[in-house]
């Protein structure tokens, strides 16, 4: 699987309450919350990002609480990755149960900037910085969770297998 798009940059700890304001939590349509996504660290956000766009961070992105409105409002304001330094626990098996990709790597997280063109083959963890030509490796997802991230999440994966 092969992504695409440009980058939104974020430092360390971007919480889950900045990802998806608690405010918005009694919302359950995707578009909703995709329409309140990173509005309160970055709040013209919704109005920039593109079907594709990738978001690049520093460490602990997604820490807070275990909500799986974050993830679910990052996948569907369109982002097709998140690269990050490193991810929290929850957050990190969230996104792989809806379907979100996401990939560790420090060195990707450090060098790539804001507004740089990215692509990345999940399958292989490669990291290409299209901007300035610089390639980054991760580890990437063992074939079963890649199967669960292509087939959009763990229950359309679990459809899938009856």
């Amino acid at each position: 699987m092969k992504v695409k798009g440009r980058v939104f940059k974020y430092g360390n700890d971007v919480d889950t309450d900045v990802i998806i304001p608690a405010r918005y939590l009694n919302t359950s349509g995707e578009r909703e919350l995709a329409s309140h996504c990173m509005e309160d660290i970055d709040p013209q956000f919704t109005k920039k990002v593109q079907k594709g766009d990738i978001i690049v961070a520093g460490d602990n992105f997604g820490c807070g609480s275990s909500r799986e409105h974050a993830p679910l409002a990052i996948k569907a304001s369109g982002v097709s990755l998140v690269i990050a330094k490193s991810f929290a626990r929850i957050f990190y098996r969230n996104s792989i149960n809806i379907g979100l990709p996401i990939l560790e790597c420090p060195q990707a997280a450090e060098a790539i900037a804001a507004g740089d063109e990215v692509e990345a083959d999940l399958d292989r963890g490669e990291i290409c910085d299209v901007t300035t030509g610089e390639t980054f490796k991760a580890v990437p997802f063992p074939p079963f969770i890649q199967k669960i991230i292509e087939a959009g999440g763990l229950i359309n994966s679990l459809k899938k297998d009856d």
